[in-house]
């Protein structure tokens, strides 16, 4: 059941480096369809959020290199829905300017803060974990975050670590004691055993006052910041108002600006079959394989002698591998990746590297 008073606001402005050389800056993953799905990332995010709020009630932020992007692939949606960032500031910017236009509309709005390119595989558990948060960040001042219960010792998500003893008038919410950036091998190994953290989703619920309350107390400069536009939102005005100020905000994460130091946050234990689908390897985790553990797209892929490899031939040409154990193989029109499966973490450094000496051409 929808909730007039509910809002959704998606971030789709990053480049997903990680993804490359599928994901590029000129189309970045959440707009492709890793799935075989026949929706992108950002498309089934906004389905599932329109369960919980109406249409008119979800902003998109992005870049506004996506402007047009964002408009082919979700046209319920309006001009004034599509938030544009001239820059990428990190998330903390994006949420304060999603934050006061929605406050020109409702000052009295529960917000729901979202990535745009997460899986969720169970639909029905993701909104009732939801609607649990929702009436927790309406019942008192605080900020809420979906903390997803771990099943292995990953060292690609932050860590959150809870208190057994919850809110009394919220049975299925804890109080959050700390946030761990990604830990190491044994670090995440000891976490997991304990049963005392869950993985931080980056999925966040609070009220609008709650919000601009912390972010008068720990982002003062950048809430003034905003601040200073009030007339211009939801104007014509408002567009180059965003562009003349946002050079000047902090280049900050909402978990590292706020939430890591707020004493008002809590986490609602979830699990839903969510994945952040961050690095092929995770996408690996979520496709069909043959008896061999690989993954492969389409007829024009053959695999020899070889074992668990996560392959995508993106431009359909015929890609026969031999021997190969443990690969990621990624064929786009321009560009071969081969890369060792334990490695993908390096993907991203490579890009940078590649950006250094070959510009923006196969960036």
């Amino acid at each position: 059941m929808q909730d007039q008073h509910t809002y959704c606001v998606i971030m789709a402005g990053g480049i997903g480096s990680r993804f490359w050389p599928m994901s590029r800056t000129a189309h970045p993953k959440q707009f492709l369809d890793f799935l075989g799905s026949g929706r992108t990332l950002i498309q089934q995010t906004f389905d599932r959020f329109t369960a919980i709020c109406p249409p008119e009630n979800i902003y998109v932020v992005t870049n506004a290199l996506y402007a047009d992007l964002v408009r082919k692939q979700l046209p319920a949606l309006n001009d004034g829905q599509v938030l544009l960032e001239p820059d990428r500031r990190n998330t903390a910017p994006c949420i304060a300017y999603a934050n006061h236009v929605i406050a020109k509309r409702d000052p009295a709005a529960l917000v729901i803060t979202a990535p745009s390119d997460h899986l969720v595989k169970d639909e029905k558990e993701f909104h009732a974990r939801l609607r649990l948060a929702l009436r927790q960040a309406a019942a008192q001042d605080c900020l809420v975050t979906l903390g997803i219960k771990p099943d292995r010792p990953d060292t690609g998500y932050g860590y959150i670590r809870f208190s057994n003893h919850g809110p009394a008038e919220s049975s299925g919410v804890k109080r959050v004691e700390a946030f761990t950036e990604k830990p190491d091998h044994a670090t995440a190994q000891r976490f997991l055993e304990s049963g005392q953290y869950l993985w931080n989703s980056g999925i966040f619920i609070w009220s609008l006052a709650s919000i601009r309350n912390a972010f008068t107390n720990f982002l003062p400069d950048m809430e003034a910041l905003f601040a200073k536009g009030e007339a211009s939102y939801g104007t014509p005005a408002e567009q180059a108002f965003i562009d003349s100020i946002y050079g000047q905000c902090q280049n900050i994460s909402i978990d590292y600006g706020i939430l890591e130091k707020a004493a008002n946050v809590f986490t609602v234990p979830s699990d839903f079959g969510w994945s952040d689908l961050g690095t092929w390897g995770s996408l690996y985790n979520h496709l069909e394989k043959d008896p061999r553990g690989n993954t492969g797209t389409g007829n024009t892929v053959r695999v020899h002698g070889g074992s668990n490899n996560m392959i995508h031939a993106a431009d359909g040409r015929l890609m026969v591998l031999q021997g190969l154990d443990d690969f990621i193989v990624v064929s786009t029109d321009d560009v071969l990746l081969v890369c060792r499966k334990h490695d993908e973490q390096q993907i991203k450094g490579m890009v940078q590297e590649l950006a250094a000496d070959t510009g923006d051409q196969y960036i």
